[in-house]
């Protein structure tokens, strides 16, 4: 049975190394991002997270323009219940001002044939803010896309 409702009001800690260069903002929006990520109904939130010019790269996937990052994310829901994320880590590239990160985490998926894959990922995102508010201009996703094909491991 899916839990969809308990994903809209989880918590997403993040362990910051070098937590003093990562600005507290980038942390929030990346909280609040992976909240939207495990909303299945937030196509359009998810999107608007990104710059209208953005470049989403997820396993061999690319989406570039806000537009197909929509798209995109509406067919990431076609075989998947739910998805519970729990980033990990997110490590700041640079020693200036930083909008370059690295995050590791964990993504628990609950497909609609009834698989349960967790995955391990990394992502790299660059970020920009637009009028007051963080977007990423380019993220890209490091998964095993094997896992979600064969979630039992057989």
């Amino acid at each position: 049975m899916s839990q969809n409702t308990t994903h809209t009001k989880r918590v997403y800690p993040l362990v910051c190394h070098a937590s003093s260069l990562i600005n507290p903002e980038i942390r929030s929006f990346f909280a609040e991002f992976y909240r939207i990520s495990d909303t299945p109904s937030a196509h359009v939130l998810y999107a608007d997270q990104f710059t209208q010019d953005a470049i989403l790269i997820m396993g061999s996937k690319k989406s570039v323009g806000r537009s197909e990052i929509l798209a995109f994310r509406k067919s990431m829901w076609d075989k998947v219940q739910s998805r519970s994320h729990t980033p990990e880590k997110i490590f700041p590239f640079g020693n200036q001002e930083i909008d370059e990160v690295m995050i590791y985490g964990v993504v628990k998926y609950e497909l609609k044939d009834g698989g349960l894959p967790e995955v391990d990922w990394a992502a790299r995102a660059n970020l920009v803010k637009e009028d007051e508010t963080w977007r990423m201009s380019f993220y890209q996703v490091y998964l095993d896309t094997a896992a979600m094909q064969n979630p039992s491991g057989k």
